[in-house]
């Protein structure tokens, strides 16, 4: 139980970062009121101010872990609504370094719900507890301070409706969850304090992505994933969803972009390193227009490093930190920001923002340094290479091509990757132990990647 230590909180924004520090603020504030630009719609429907949940999204499994601790009977009400559930390995096809990954059971469980869907279902739950109000279509404007300016005491806000004025919301705590483009940096100038330096590792990612009805070409799996190389700057998805559909989204790397017209989509995943998702999309019926999407960089925003920064203020989300999407990450990271902030408030006194942002930081650092790290790797990509980024980046590939014929090792890597166990995982003596041997024993035979056997029996006369 957490002890109340406010009348009022107010968070800015309505994405998954703002709903589940509104759940938790809910725990220690009489009253949560949840601001967002955007319409908030009653059903699953993509959000003009999210223009990523049209394309794959994947709550992966230490995110599970931790909605299910916020919303218990999280997965459970999940399946019983018909959303997909799927074991992270024995049920997905993965290509990751140009491998092909075996296939044994995991125990990791992933519900494969679509953005739209989970942020909605997540979006009503935190709406039924008490004291919570949710706001739609107001703009945030600015924040108001006491008159040393030591402290944010409101929240200046525009409803977007007919003859509206401005009015300040006083609040005792206000949390920025307003995304990558959130005005938190200029708001502290204005205010007379630092803004935090920003990290950015430029990588050109593109999606573009198209739902179609199933069709028999994915058998009895449930998902693919073909992770970009150095070589191969393209990758894909095949992510099965809710109301019995499944979507498919390409990606290209350093503006490598996929095309939006339907035969240069199919020629785009013809190009990719196994055929396993052009064979699920060329005979299956499309249920909507492709759809783009541009991410140019990773950003990080380093609050943490600021020797000054006002009471009663603080920031989470992607308006901290804002991670490449094809690495799945930034919904759990997000919820485990949340179970931080609990632990703060669960102290009984309002959290300190340096604090706040220094333990919010480690919890950063490992989902950050493998997805940048992971970006380094592709020689174009600007940035510092150190040692460990290199000799990383060296090892990585090696232990997928172990993996393609090593269960233990296949596991291994998907549980770090779904932020489960800690990278340290991969470089313990019983793993090295077993890539090298593998290695060894594959260099002896003459082995090839899976891909290179492979051959793509999507035809350019298909369609």
């Amino acid at each position: 139980m957490t002890t109340q230590i406010g009348h009022r909180a107010v968070v800015l924004g309505a994405s998954i970062a703002g709903l589940l520090a509104a759940r938790v603020l809910s725990e220690a504030y009489a009253q949560v009121i949840v601001v967002d630009h955007d319409h908030l719609p009653g059903t699953a429907a993509p959000r003009r101010c999210v223009p990523q949940a049209r394309h794959t999204h994947v709550l992966i499994e230490r995110g599970q872990q931790v909605l299910e601790e916020l919303f218990p009977g999280f997965t459970d009400d999940l399946v019983a609504r018909g959303v997909p559930t799927l074991d992270n390995l024995r049920d997905v096809r993965w290509c990751l370094s140009g491998h092909r990954f075996p296939q044994p059971e995991s125990g990791m469980t992933v519900v494969s719900a679509s953005r739209p869907y989970l942020e909605g279902y997540v979006r009503a739950r935190v709406s039924e507890l008490p004291g919570v109000t949710l706001v739609d279509r107001c703009d945030a404007a600015g924040l108001t301070m006491t008159p040393d300016r030591r402290r944010v005491t409101g929240v200046r806000v525009l409803r977007r409706a007919d003859d509206s004025a401005e009015e300040v919301l006083d609040t005792d705590l206000v949390v920025d969850a307003t995304g990558r483009g959130s005005r938190a940096p200029t708001w502290l100038t204005e205010m007379g304090f630092a803004s935090p330096e920003e990290e950015k590792v430029q990588v050109g990612l593109g999606y573009t992505t198209q739902i179609y009805r199933p069709a028999p070409g994915l058998g009895s799996d449930l998902g693919v994933v073909i992770g970009p190389t150095p070589d191969a700057p393209r990758g894909g998805a095949v992510q099965l969803l809710e109301g019995n559909r499944f979507l498919v989204t390409l990606m290209g790397m350093l503006g490598d972009y996929p095309p939006t017209d339907p035969d240069g989509f199919l020629d785009f995943a013809r190009t990719l390193p196994i055929p396993d998702l052009c064979d699920v999309i060329r005979d299956a019926e499309p249920l909507e227009r492709p759809r783009s999407f541009r991410f140019p960089a990773s950003v990080r925003r380093r609050y943490e490093r600021l020797s000054r920064f006002p009471a009663g203020f603080l920031v989470t989300g992607d308006a901290l930190c804002s991670f490449n999407p094809i690495y799945a990450q930034g919904m759990t990271v997000a919820a485990l920001e949340a179970i931080t902030l609990r632990r703060h408030l669960q102290r009984g006194t309002e959290p300190h923002p340096r604090t706040f942002f220094r333990d919010v930081a480690k919890v950063i650092d490992v989902p950050w340094d493998m997805s940048v790290g992971a970006d380094l790797a592709f020689p174009d990509v600007i940035g510092a290479r150190s040692p460990k980024v290199r000799i990383a980046n060296a090892y990585i590939p090696r232990l997928h091509a172990a993996a393609a014929h090593d269960p233990v090792l296949a596991t291994t890597f998907i549980r770090v990757a779904a932020l489960v166990d800690r990278p340290q995982r991969l470089l313990s003596p019983g793993t090295v132990v077993r890539v090298l041997r593998q290695n060894l024993r594959s260099s002896r035979h003459g082995s090839r990647p899976a891909t290179d056997r492979a051959t793509t029996t999507c035809s350019p006369n298909t369609r």
